[in-house]
């Protein structure tokens, strides 16, 4: 009979390993599919804002060939209305570098010494560097901004290598073209960076040729990147904490081959001064890497992606966990249903050889069943009354907190009334003596009066704890609807706690739009409010000396507003989180908290202003409650 238990058993371990190893390559591949598509956005992503960048220059060279070589203020205007700096961050600067010829030189200096189209001054410090005896010089005479950039004014590409190639290369082609890795003069933190250019020929000339446009080449249109500020721009933060980004540039496209991948040709790695915080020391997963190339200006880049172990890239060990305990223990049952079936048999078998033998056995069997079931009903009403004595104790605990909220006012007013009557009885009795004089009169008054205001004040007291416990019902006709400004009642509001937020130490951040009206309730907001800062001085910051409450609001569309009311107190846990609009619930029972407060914001929130609540909170981090409400109040008509 165990034999064949343990056969069910090893085929059940054998079906959920297979199960596991099936989920797992599931997830892998899942892993993979996440990893293709983050790969593939990083190199949509720059080839897109790159290819924004080069369309900027087409336009820029658009300007020149229609209007021809225009002045520095028109430049400075014109770059200014693009933009770019708001709309498309991440590069040092544009620049115009004219092609000037040997004889032209002196002029070109003078030109641009004596130009007072920005500075009034004019440039008296100009001057060509590096100094070169060459046919032709290529120096930048426009960049901007020029803030930041005052080394690159004047610099003579003709005198650089890697930006001769690239201008004779742009000059012959009419393209865009690139320079290879390169340190940019005007960046002293020795950060990769490259520029993109874009010769500009003279207006109606002919282009067909290399010859032609070589004759015809005004100057070129550049802009300017240092790698890290771009790809800063372009890669998603959150990606960074998962995936490892390198760039190499591997020369022109026209070149052919494939250089060594080295630090000299590396443009970018997030891992380094982008990514150190947050990429360096996490491992990288076995076989989750990918590679992609880019056309960048004539020249190839080889992006190389590797990924991290981590939530974005890692297994779920949880589900295979719980697919291997639920196979294990299913397999166990299984196993055990076996050879208890296999008993059931040998038993039946013996029992039908009794019944041929004994028939009268039959009757004790069925003896033996009605009392199985007694004892079924027995352990299904013990199983009740289990129940029902959980939710008695439950019920006891709450009773038991009411009425310590309620004991304090009731037992002083029970105190101050009885030696009010002994006073009384006192009094009677000097009163029927004829002993009564002024003073015992006098006496007398002043203990009355000052029992009187203990009763009152204790019964006051009283009174306004059962009527927060009976305001569990939101009345959701007690309130006047108007117009107002939500605003006025944040502030409002946050004036009646003023005395009390600073003696806990509290600071207060208000962010509400003074222009944000509402049609609705704002006796229930304010209510709302009163609550959530009450519940928050009782609960947010215990154990610490104060902290900070933040209110906001803001518009939303379909004519809806959200309000915002945040702490950086000490959270709640999920069980807390859990119960928190259940009424009477409080981790603080019988020290100041009823547990009808957020019962009672949620009622208001749901019930009156017709709205939705949720509260956002983990130990340690704080609590956050996001209102959503309409701004007129659906059901009757606006004022």
């Amino acid at each position: 009979m165990r034999a064949h238990g343990y056969l069910a058993f090893i085929v059940g371990i054998c079906l959920t390993a297979w199960a596991c190893l099936y989920v797992m390559d599931v997830q892998d591949q899942h892993i993979a599919d996440r990893f293709g598509r983050d790969t593939d956005k990083v190199a949509r992503d720059t080839e897109a804002r790159l290819k924004t960048y080069f369309d900027t220059l087409l336009a820029i060279r658009g300007t020149f060939t229609v209007q021809g070589v225009i002045g520095r203020a028109q430049f400075h205007r014109y770059v200014s209305e693009l933009r770019l700096t708001e709309r498309y961050p991440g590069f040092q600067a544009i620049q115009w570098v004219p092609r000037v010829r040997a004889s032209e030189l002196p002029r070109h200096v003078a030109a641009v010494r004596a130009d007072t189209g920005l500075e009034p001054a004019g440039y008296p410090a100009y001057r060509i560097h590096p100094a070169i005896i060459a046919a032709e010089h290529y120096p930048v005479a426009y960049t901007e901004p020029m803030r930041g950039n005052e080394n690159a004014f004047g610099l003579d590409l003709a005198a650089l290598p890697a930006h001769l190639r690239a201008l004779e290369l742009g000059r012959d082609t009419g393209d865009v073209v690139a320079t290879e890795r390169i340190t940019l003069v005007q960046d002293a933190s020795g950060q990769p960076g490259f520029i993109a250019r874009l010769p500009v020929y003279r207006d109606g000339a002919p282009l067909e040729t290399v010859e032609q446009r070589r004759a015809a080449l005004e100057g070129f249109v550049a802009i300017v990147f240092r790698v890290t500020d771009l790809m800063r721009e372009v890669i998603d933060p959150q990606l960074l904490g998962a995936l490892r980004v390198t760039i190499h540039d591997t020369g022109y496209m026209h070149d052919g081959g494939q250089p060594a991948l080295t630090i000299d040709n590396l443009l970018f790695d997030s891992a380094g001064k982008v990514g150190a915080a947050r990429g360096s020391g996490h491992a990288v997963v076995p076989g989750l890497a990918g590679k992609a190339m880019l056309n960048v200006g004539e020249r190839r880049w080889l992006l190389q992606f590797e990924g991290y172990a981590g939530p974005r890239y890692g297994r779920d060990v949880s589900t295979i966990a719980l697919i291997g305990g639920g196979g294990f223990l299913i397999s166990a049952l299984i196993g055990t249903l076996v050879v208890t079936l296999q008993r059931r048999r040998a038993l039946a078998q013996n029992l039908r050889a009794a019944l041929a033998e004994q028939a009268q056995q039959k009757a004790q069997v069925e003896l033996a069943h009605q009392e199985l079931s007694a004892v079924l009903d027995r352990l299904r009403q013990a199983q009740d009354n289990l129940l029902t004595s959980e939710k008695m104790a439950s019920l006891g605990a709450l009773v038991a907190g009411v009425a310590h909220e309620l004991n304090t006012p009731i037992g002083n007013s029970l105190l101050t009334a009885t030696a009010l009557a002994d006073m009384v009885a006192d009094f009677e009795r000097q009163l029927a003596g004829g002993s009564v004089r002024r003073s015992v009169l006098e006496a007398h008054l002043n203990d009355a009066r000052t029992a009187c205001t203990i009763i009152a004040g204790a019964l006051g007291k009283a009174a306004d704890l059962i009527a927060s416990f009976k305001q569990v019902a939101v009345d959701q006709t007690s309130d006047q609807r108007r117009r107002f400004a939500l605003a006025a009642v944040v502030h409002d509001t946050l004036a009646t706690y003023a005395a009390q937020l600073r003696r806990a130490g509290c600071t207060v951040h208000v962010d509400v739009p003074e222009t944000l009206e509402c049609d609705s309730y704002p006796g229930s907001v304010s209510q709302v409010l009163s609550n959530l800062i009450n519940n928050a001085l009782l609960h947010a910051f215990e154990g610490r000396p104060g902290g900070t409450l933040s209110v906001s609001a803001r518009a939303l569309d379909s004519g809806m507003a959200e309000l915002r009311f945040a702490d950086d107190g000490v959270g709640m846990n999920s069980r807390t989180l859990h119960q928190i609009y259940d009424p009477f619930f409080t981790t603080k029972m019988g020290q100041g908290g009823s547990g009808l407060g957020m019962n009672i914001v949620y009622n208001i929130v749901t019930g009156v202003l017709k709205g939705t609540i949720r509260v956002e909170s983990a130990p340690g981090t704080g609590t956050t409650v996001v209102i959503t409400l309409p701004r007129t109040v659906a059901g009757v008509q606006a004022a």
